[in-house]
């Protein structure tokens, strides 16, 4: 019973019983019209016999088998006379044979038919007749004939309704079984290719998910191949995201690994000073030495925690303050605070005449944009080589730092915003190198503004240019009336 039931829950089940419901259905209505039809014509036949043998027996007048005219009368024919000498006789179908006289029951059962010479049926010995009956002058002449021919037309009809009814739903079955499997065979491809997918392991590692469901059964126009290209394209989106998570996941490690060397180095130097400082306790240069570079280290590490922290805070989706900050302002002083750091470059700032008595505001976080602009200055300052021009162009929705300095390295320009990305290295010719979180820090603060931060450069051309959102223009001063 489970297993039947089982069976009926698949398309291919279902369509083919359906085909065969709606087959048998159609048989049974079209046997039943069919069958009401032959019965009525025949009916109306009958009736029309007997109404001819009723004229053909009155034509002359006496008592049955005397004054009525029953010598040319069809066998079967019921002839009675109900009155004051009631009498009636069927007319036998053999030769030579006499009819068969009925008996005073059945008469009085015929008296009860109604005389407005209208056809009625009645029960004459457990046989059905179609009878018309008439007044006569002292009793009711009464004459009918048998229903057996119409009914046994009519049985013989429905008995090969019912074998036409069953062959045509046999063949139907068939032939929907077979139409159907071959109308499915497209979604079982689709199906099978689901299924591939679905017995590859996805947990982890990169996914080679290259399955796909065959161009032939990704047309749109039909129903299969809806549901194809609607595979296909989740299919793409799960590869997308799997090959995403993956390199999530390997720069989540190299990330890790990048950390832990870093924060290795300055680890290793402040051991080996303490080291060094418990074996000559009583080297007070030596002494002073070992702390300089334990702050020293210690700084480095603590400036390398907190870049990490605030990455891992961007990461995740801290919100930042969001209030009107003046670019120009920020820009200017940052520049100011670079030239006194380094007289080396030549700093500028290129102002647009209508920023000058009218501001850049900016919406953001004013401590963060601050650490924005210092990292760049700063790999300006740290990766050129002294002599190198650096300018800073204000814009209204954000603002540009360029240096004809010796540029990144061509395989590293799309790299420049990668955590620990050793694109800097590049522009160090021999300077110090930094751990390659400036620049990363600085895409992920212009992120969380909602900005966008880009990179172009070739040697004597360097130019890294911040989009912001501008903040909404101030409210107009009504003066009063």
């Amino acid at each position: 019973m489970i297993r039947v039931r089982d069976q009926l829950r698949s398309l291919t089940s279902r369509l083919v019983l359906t085909t065969i419901t709606l087959v048998l259905l159609v048989s049974v209505l079209i046997g039943t019209a069919t069958t009401f039809a032959v019965s009525s014509y025949l009916t109306r036949q009958l009736d029309s016999d007997v109404h001819a043998a009723f004229r053909q027996v009155t034509r002359p007048s006496g008592p049955p088998g005397s004054g009525f005219d029953v010598g040319n009368q069809a066998p079967g024919t019921l002839i009675a006379v109900v009155g004051d000498t009631s009498q009636g006789e069927i007319i036998s179908g053999e030769r030579g044979a006499a009819p068969t006289s009925l008996s005073s029951a059945t008469l009085d059962d015929l008296d009860a038919v109604p005389t407005d010479q209208e056809v009625h049926q009645v029960e004459v010995d457990g046989a059905s007749y179609r009878v018309v009956a008439a007044e006569l002058t002292t009793s009711t002449l009464i004459v009918g004939l048998p229903t057996e021919d119409v009914d046994d037309v009519v049985s013989n009809l429905i008995r090969w309704e019912i074998v036409l009814a069953l062959v045509a739903v046999a063949g139907a079955g068939a032939a929907a079984l077979v139409v159907v499997r071959r109308q499915l065979r497209p979604l079982r491809e689709v199906a099978a290719t689901a299924h591939a997918v679905s017995e590859l392991p996805l947990a982890e590692g990169d996914i080679d998910l290259t399955e796909r469901v065959p161009d032939h059964l990704t047309d749109e126009r039909t129903e299969v191949g809806q549901v194809g290209s609607a595979l296909n394209t989740l299919l793409e989106h799960v590869e997308t995201s799997l090959a995403a998570r993956h390199r999530s996941e390997q720069q989540v490690r190299q990330f890790v690994a990048d950390a832990s060397h870093e924060l290795r180095t300055p680890l290793a130097t402040i051991a080996g000073y303490t080291e060094l400082a418990r074996q000559r306790p009583d080297d007070p240069a030596m002494l002073g030495t070992a702390l300089d570079k334990v702050e020293e280290e210690s700084d480095r590490m603590t400036s390398l925690v907190e870049d990490l922290l605030l990455l891992a805070r961007l990461d995740a989706g801290r919100p930042l303050e969001r209030e009107p900050v003046d670019l120009t302002r920020l820009l200017v002083e940052a520049v100011s605070d670079a030239r006194v750091i380094d007289a080396g470059h030549r700093w500028r700032v290129d102002l647009p005449d209508d920023l000058v008595d009218s501001p850049a505001l900016v919406v953001g976080d004013e401590l963060r944009l601050h650490q924005v602009v210092t990292n760049l200055l700063t790999n300006a300052r740290k990766y050129t080589p002294a002599g190198t021009t650096v300018t800073v162009t204000v814009r209204r929705d954000g603002f540009a730092v360029h240096d004809d300095g010796p540029g990144f390295a061509p395989d590293l320009v799309d790299h420049a915003f990668e955590r620990f990305a050793r694109g800097d290295a590049a522009r160090t010719r021999g300077q110090e190198v930094g751990v390659g979180l400036g620049l990363s820090l600085v895409d992920a603060i212009i992120s969380a503004h909602r900005g966008r931060v880009t990179l172009r450069s070739v040697p004597g051309d360097t130019t890294i240019d911040v989009s912001l959102p501008g903040a909404p223009p101030p409210p107009r001063a009504t003066t009063p009336r």
